[in-house]
């Protein structure tokens, strides 16, 4: 490998606590260069944005700054780079922002593998405007989606198709790209859940074919919060609710209130965090964002390889319900006969950390009729290979 693993890990307070996480598609650790920066902005001097003193420099360069590595990592224009609180609450704004122009009579696309964050907010806004709610259901065979559904839900009337980029439970990665020119064939839009994607891939939001996509800076190395992208075009049409002095500017007319600069500059300093894993010989962030992503990529399926022969080889008293082609290093499990919340306190016990529930994938564990809690183990970055053997050392003494 091109990157020292160990010394990656060492920028890493909390993993001096002996721990071994794969807690990491709930939130993953924090290196200490976006804890400086956090604290180096709140510690000022910061005033509101302007420019007329050093104090409102500070705070309007945390927001620029913010823009323009949100761009670089979601390859979009700052000038689509939407500041939230969470991607939930980014997904229920814009949610009504969209609902406005749908009528009675118009159709809205659902997936049952997403997080119930690009699935209520839908379904709240369709509700209250009469609109239908119709579905991409789930292979159980493939813990794939059912394009055929799709297609058939599909039609003139359809407004808007939400759909995850990947399953925070499953892994599973659809093709988003061939959704969504399906579904701009038929004058549609394209919302993606992002935030499990975003944590294991390089995002190339054009490329997605994706109108507005939502990513969680907290899902890799980040403090928490919400990013959405979205088209400068597409913004600039939409109308939101909001306070009669704020800015009209896109993006700033869907912040409410005043900017949290710090974990601003903090999310910020993840994704330069993120640059410089393995940054190559890159001039542009994009560029060493690029090279680094693929280390990391590379870094996280071996350990995957890892961890699922392992799995294996420890015999049939569970099921992986984590079987698409193409997925993220994150497996959901059943334990026969057993229950999952005690496989995660004897794994805490060893210092390991695997949650169990249904972590908000209230569709897919329905459509999958999916034991609930379910055991989900999820890599990191910083993850390595003695975290991958406790995991399995864990699970193997409690079977």
């Amino acid at each position: 490998m091109a990157v020292d693993v160990a010394a990656l890990r060492d920028h890493f307070p909390s993993l001096t606590h002996g721990l071994a996480h794969f807690d990491g598609p709930g939130g993953t650790q924090t290196p200490r260069p976006v804890a400086d920066a956090i604290v180096a902005t709140l510690t000022g001097p910061l005033s509101n944005r302007g420019s007329s003193s050093v104090s409102e420099l500070n705070a309007e360069k945390a927001v620029t700054d913010f823009r323009a590595a949100y761009a670089d990592l979601l390859n979009v224009s700052a000038s689509g780079i939407v500041y939230g609180r969470s991607a939930t609450q980014l997904t229920y704004d814009f949610s009504r922002h969209l609902a406005k122009s749908w009528k009675v009579g118009d159709e809205i696309i659902l997936s049952r593998l997403d997080h119930d964050s690009n699935v209520r907010p839908w379904i709240q806004a369709a509700q209250r405007g009469g609109v239908t709610v119709r579905w991409i259901e789930i292979d159980s065979e493939t813990s794939e989606l059912d394009l055929g559904s799709f297609e058939r839900a599909l039609t003139s009337r359809t407004r808007l198709v939400a759909v995850t980029a990947a399953s925070n439970v499953l892994g599973t990665k659809p093709p988003i790209r061939r959704i969504a020119d399906q579904a701009h064939s038929v004058g549609a839009l394209v919302y993606v859940d992002g935030v499990h994607y975003t944590a294991h891939s390089l995002v190339d939001v054009p490329a997605l074919g994706a109108d507005l996509f939502t990513c969680s800076p907290y899902k890799f190395l980040g403090p928490h919060c919400g990013v959405l992208a979205g088209v400068p075009e597409l913004l600039e049409s939409l109308d939101p609710d909001k306070l009669l002095p704020s800015p009209d500017t896109v993006p700033e007319r869907f912040e409410f209130g005043t900017l949290p600069y710090e974990i601003m500059a903090g999310a910020t300093a993840a994704v330069d965090f993120l640059a410089g894993i393995d940054p190559g010989a890159g001039d542009s962030r994009r560029e060493r964002l690029t090279h680094s992503l693929h280390f990391v990529h590379d870094h996280e399926s071996v350990l995957r390889s890892r961890m699922e022969e392992g799995l294996r080889a420890l015999g049939d008293a569970f099921t992986v319900h984590s079987k698409a082609n193409d997925r993220t290093p994150t497996l959901l499990l059943t334990l026969d006969g057993r229950d999952a919340r005690e496989a995660q306190l004897h794994l805490a016990a060893r210092n390991v950390v695997a949650p169990a529930g249904s972590f908000y994938a209230y569709e897919t564990f329905a459509a999958l009729k999916l034991d609930d809690p379910a055991l989900r183990v999820g890599l990191a970055p910083y993850n390595n290979a003695d975290d991958v053997d406790r995991l399995l050392e864990g699970i193997a003494t409690f079977l």
